[in-house]
């Protein structure tokens, strides 16, 4: 019996041993990963700060996520903290103390949404540049256009710490951590995007529901352990069985036609219900074309 005791205690000790070396070359690999530079051509683009554009700049602030993770104030905030994922952090995105460095210049946003990077060329961590990427070039201007006019904040947040969950989601390509890793940097913007109501439209837009649902828009399993599969939104799913005006309901109010309440950290709908009437009415005729 004392015998066994051993082997297995042997056993467990080998196993463990063997878990914390792999977790060490694993993280050690994510750290190379996060620690890497990256050197872009600098690139410019053009814009007005009229009205107008401002305007359409404050509407895709808040459809494209941005206040939900920078805060409705974009000075930024702790997104999660705690051991197991690890503290992320969104950073202050205006010059006040704590924020962008005060010659933080058009080329150095265009460097974060287009290619991932930071000023210094460093990875930006779980910054969905693979989707602000897609922007036309007329979208870009005005985002740029917004975020460099909102008024300073105060605040200094702590850097990122991740967890080991994160680095090992990470690591299997499960979690997204470095969008710079997933960008085709050498795919131009296009100059404007289709603003006519229907599937075309509804493409455009649906760019930022891939970061969740997948590119191919059906879901699959969690992101991260402790959270709910992710539904498909094609016409294979919920969507292929709600009609026009039950899409925008459950977009607008949170809660599906079948009753269900949609929490806004799992679905966030309170951005959703930023989207304008035709926005959804073109997101929902994309999605529902999906086989």
């Amino acid at each position: 019996m004392k015998k066994i005791f051993k082997w297995a205690g042997i056993a467990l000790g080998t196993v463990v041993l063997l878990l914390l070396i792999g977790y060490t070359v694993i993280a050690m690999r994510v750290k190379a990963r996060i620690g890497k530079n990256y050197s872009f051509a600098k690139e410019e683009i053009l814009f007005s700060r009229d009205s107008s554009t401002l305007a359409r700049g404050k509407h895709l602030v808040a459809i494209k996520g941005c206040q939900d993770c920078h805060g409705n104030d974009l000075g930024g905030k702790v997104m999660n903290d705690d051991g197991a994922i690890g503290r992320l952090v969104a950073s202050n995105l205006t010059k006040g103390s704590g924020g962008l460095p005060q010659d933080y210049s058009t080329a150095d946003w265009l460097a974060a949404l287009r290619h991932g990077v930071n000023h210094n060329g460093q990875p930006l961590i779980f910054m969905p540049s693979h989707e602000t990427t897609l922007l036309s070039e007329q979208d870009m201007s005005a985002l740029i256009a917004y975020c460099e006019q909102v008024p300073n904040v105060d605040r200094t947040l702590p850097a990122n710490d991740l967890g080991p969950i994160a680095i090992v989601m990470s690591h299997f390509d499960k979690m997204p951590l470095l969008s710079v890793e997933k960008i085709d940097h050498n795919k131009p913007m296009i100059a404007k995007a289709d603003t006519v109501t229907g599937a075309a439209q509804g493409k455009y837009l649906a760019v930022s529901c891939t970061g969740c649902h997948r590119t191919n828009l059906k879901g699959g399993e969690p992101l991260a352990p402790g959270f709910p599969p992710v539904p498909d939104i094609t016409s294979s799913g919920h969507v292929g069985k709600w009609s026009e005006k039950d899409f925008l309901t459950t977009l607008t109010t949170g809660k599906t036609p079948e009753g269900h309440i949609l929490k806004n950290e799992d679905m966030p709908w309170k951005m959703t219900a930023q989207y304008t009437k035709p926005e959804l009415q073109s997101l929902y005729r994309y999605l529902s074309s999906i086989q």
